[in-house]
């Protein structure tokens, strides 16, 4: 039995879902984008190729290793994107939270059915419907769970905005002794560059009390303020936009003092060991391509 435990973002991890690249299909067509940043690539003709995914997410799961993290992989579905594992489930303390994603993506759950069979059948939850959530907008921080959502009334016009104000509504209810607070994010279908496609696209804690955070990802300033308030300007990380759009402010922490970062993130990463971090700096630019970088890519079971 899995005893599932994750109250914060950094504490020390000791097992993980790794999404895979295996198996990962042919490029989608312009149709089939999901998101602006990935239809950049399809045009251009840049996107990115399983081979150079494979070696990326070696690279990761090379590092967890040296961690001594137990490392789960999803079952092998042909011809399918299955990299981004966080966006299908996450875990709030010790409950399992199945996440209603893209209709198009549900068999991404049934390739973890296996973990999921090793945890408290009490402890695996799945919303209603009409609750639209994804664990990239979701985030554990000790008493609070920050959610990213789209508060906008042309909502379901954004195949950007993937958790809704009836997902914040849904935790809050599951969780009333934690603090939720929703942030309303900016989308757009268009351009990567002002798309916030999850809360991770524009926010993480690291360490015990910092944070990197892109202000124009938020759309309401009083948002951004919160954050700024609860954790202090000083201990704040500002990205510019194209950074926010390379997915700085994607890194994973397998620790406090532990974080797995892209190899290209000069400024953040010097930022980091400023701050007494270990950076693990993988290359990961390709995976990135499609608007997700390492924390879309896992799913943390276990933490300290």
């Amino acid at each position: 039995m899995l005893s599932l435990n994750v109250k914060n973002e950094t504490s020390r991890l000791r097992a993980v879902v790794l999404g895979t690249a295996v198996n990962n299909g042919p490029t989608p067509t312009i149709e089939e984008a999901y998101d602006p940043k990935s239809l950049e690539h399809i045009k251009a003709g840049t996107y990115p190729v399983e081979s150079d995914m494979i070696k990326e997410m070696d690279a990761f799961n090379a590092v967890f290793k040296k961690y001594d993290v137990k490392v789960f992989r999803p079952e092998i579905i042909e011809n399918y994107n299955q990299i981004f594992s966080r966006d299908i489930g996450f875990v709030i303390d010790d409950t399992f939270v199945k996440a209603n994603i893209l209709p198009d993506r549900e068999r991404e759950l049934d390739a973890i059915q296996y973990i999921i069979d090793q945890m408290d059948p009490q402890k695996v939850v799945r919303p209603p419907e009409e609750v639209h959530i994804e664990g990239g907008d979701v985030m554990v921080w000790n008493d609070h769970i920050f959610i990213g959502t789209y508060k906008g009334s042309d909502y379901k016009d954004y195949i950007t905005a993937r958790t809704n104000m009836e997902g914040v509504a849904y935790i809050k209810k599951l969780f009333p002794h934690k603090i939720v607070k929703e942030f309303d994010l900016v989308k757009s279908k268009i351009e990567p560059r002002d798309n916030a496609l999850h809360l991770d696209c524009c926010f993480q804690p690291v360490g015990t009390d910092k944070g990197i955070i892109y202000k124009s990802g938020f759309r309401e300033e009083a948002d951004y303020m919160y954050l700024v308030n609860l954790f202090g300007m000083e201990n704040l990380f500002h990205i510019e936009r194209e950074e926010m759009y390379q997915m700085n402010s994607n890194v994973f922490s397998i620790a406090p003092d532990v974080v797995v970062s892209e190899r290209n993130f000069t400024r953040l990463n010097n930022w980091l060991r400023s701050k007494g971090i270990t950076v693990e700096e993988i290359p990961y630019a390709e995976i990135a391509k499609q608007e997700g970088l390492l924390r879309c890519s896992t799913l943390p079971l276990i933490r300290d």
